[in-house]
C-alpha cells in the first residue's frame, strides 16, 4: 500500500474493529497491539483513513522507533529521523509525551530532548536559527514504553470521535467512537428496526444512521494534515468525493431513540439534523416501559445510566431490573448494553450470550450481547 509506516490509535478493546474497518478500506499490512492498529500506507491514505474510521482515536504517522535509556541516545536517535521531509520552515510543531516503565521516566525532559533533536535537525534543511513556527500545526508524540521509543506525528488534530455533528451533547454522552463499535460489534444491519431506549444527545442512533447510510464519520470536518504540504490537496478533495458517492440514498432506515428528558430528545434531534438524518430517525420523550414495540426482530443497542455516573444506585438497579421485563417477552430481538454494573446480569434476569470489556471514557464497561433469532429470509 505504501512506504509509510501508518498508526490508528484506539481506545482499550476496539483494536479488532478498528482492524476489521481497515481490512475494508483496502489495508492489509496490519499489526494489532494495546491500544493501536499498525498498518502501512502511502500519502493518499492518510485522507482516506481520517475520513474513514469510525472507532479510531488518531491516524498517526511512524517517524520512528528505537530504544533509549539515556537523554543522549533519545537526542541522537531522533535527530537522525526525517523530520525535514515533513515540518516545514514555519511548522508549528508542538512535542507531548508518556513514559511507561522506561528509564527515561521524565516526560517534560523528554519532551524537551525531542524537541531539541528537531530542531537541530531542520536547521540542517532551513538555514535558519530560530523558528517562527508560525505555519501548519505538528503535533509530535514521544511515547516510551520499556525503554523502546516511538516517534509518530498526529495527522488527525482533533480526536476522530469529533464527528461534527453534536454541537449538544447530554450530562454523560458516550463517545461516537465507542457507539460506533457497539453498533459494528452487534447484529445489526440497515434492514433491522434499531431501538436506543436511553438515547441521550442521540449518538447511538445517529452513528447507526450513518452507517446504515455508508456516511463516511469524518466527512463533515476539518483534519491538521490538510495544511501539510507533504500531502496534496487534491488527495484530500478525491477522498471526499468518493466518500460522497458512496453515500447509500436510497436506504429504507428504522430507527428509533427514546429518553424521558426532554432537553436530550431536543439536543438529540439537532444533532441528526445537522447531518440531514432527521427523516431516518424517530427521537421521541418517553420512558421506556411505556414504549410499544413489534416483536420483529429488532436490535436494542444502548447506553443506560450508570450508578456512578448519573442517579442513584437503587434507582438505576431497578431500571435494569425493568428493562429485562420489558424485552423478556420479545423473544426475536436482540439486546446489545453497555454498563459498569458488574451484577447487571442478574438484575437483568439473564446471562448474555456474550460479554465484551471495554473503557466508556476511564471507566471499565462490559458490553453485554443477548443474540435473538436470525431474520427469516424474506
Amino acid at each position: 500500500m505504501g512506504n509509510l509506516e501508518l498508526i490508528a490509535t484506539t481506545t482499550f478493546g476496539l483494536e479488532a474493529i478498528c482492524k476489521r474497518e481497515l481490512l475494508d478500506l483496502g489495508f492489509n499490512d496490519i499489526k494489532v497491539e494495546n491500544g493501536k492498529v499498525n498498518f502501512k500506507g502511502s500519502e493518499k491514505d492518510i485522507p482516506t483513513a481520517n475520513i474513514w474510521l469510525r472507532t479510531a482515536d488518531r491516524v498517526l504517522v511512524k517517524l520512528g522507533e528505537f530504544k533509549a535509556v539515556t537523554f543522549d541516545e533519545l537526542f541522537e536517535k531522533t535527530k537522525a529521523l526525517p523530520w525535514d521531509e515533513w515540518i516545514p520552515e514555519d511548522g508549528n510543531f508542538v512535542v507531548e509525551g508518556k513514559s511507561i516503565a522506561s528509564k527515561l521516566f521524565s516526560i517534560s525532559d523528554s519532551q524537551r530532548i525531542v524537541e531539541k533533536a528537531i530542531v537541530e535537525k531542520l536547521k540542517t534543511k532551513y538555514d535558519v536559527d530560530w523558528f517562527s513556527k508560525s505555519g501548519p500545526r505538528f503535533t509530535v508524540e514521544v511515547s516510551l514504553l520499556k525503554d523502546i521509543a516511538t516517534l509518530t506525528i498526529d495527522t488527525s488534530g482533533e480526536g476522530l470521535h469529533k464527528r461534527g455533528y453534536r454541537d449538544r451533547a447530554g450530562d454523560a454522552p458516550i463517545k461516537e467512537t465507542l457507539a460506533a463499535a457497539m453498533i459494528l460489534l452487534s447484529y445489526w444491519n440497515k434492514e433491522r428496526t434499531l431501538f436506543d431506549p436511553f438515547c441521550g444527545s442521540g449518538t447511538i442512533p445517529i452513528e447507526a444512521a450513518m452507517i446504515g447510510r455508508n456516511i463516511a464519520p469524518g466527512l463533515d470536518r476539518k483534519f491538521a494534515s490538510e495544511e501539510w504540504e507533504r500531502i496534496p490537496k487534491k488527495y484530500w478533495q478525491d477522498a471526499r468525493k468518493k466518500a460522497f458517492e458512496a453515500i447509500d440514498n436510497d436506504a429504507k432506515l428504522d430507527i428509533l431513540g427514546c429518553d424521558i428528558d426532554k432537553r436530550s430528545i431536543l439536543r438529540a434531534r439537532d444533532n441528526a439534523a445537522n447531518l440531514g438524518l432527521e427523516e431516518d430517525i424517530q427521537f421521541f420523550m418517553k420512558d421506556m416501559r411505556d414504549v410499544d414495540l413489534k416483536d420483529n426482530y429488532g436490535v436494542v443497542i444502548t447506553n443506560p445510566p450508570y450508578g456512578e455516573r448519573i442517579g442513584e444506585k437503587e434507582e438505576i438497579e431497578q431500571l435494569y431490573i425493568d428493562l429485562g421485563k420489558k424485552f423478556k417477552s420479545f423473544d426475536t430481538w436482540s439486546i446489545y448494553v453497555i454498563t459498569s454494573e458488574e451484577d447487571f446480569e442478574n438484575l437483568y434476569g439473564k446471562k448474555a450470550d456474550r460479554k465484551r470489556k471495554l473503557y466508556n471514557g476511564r471507566i471499565k464497561v462490559d458490553y453485554y450481547q443477548f443474540y435473538g433469532p436470525r431474520p427469516p429470509k424474506n
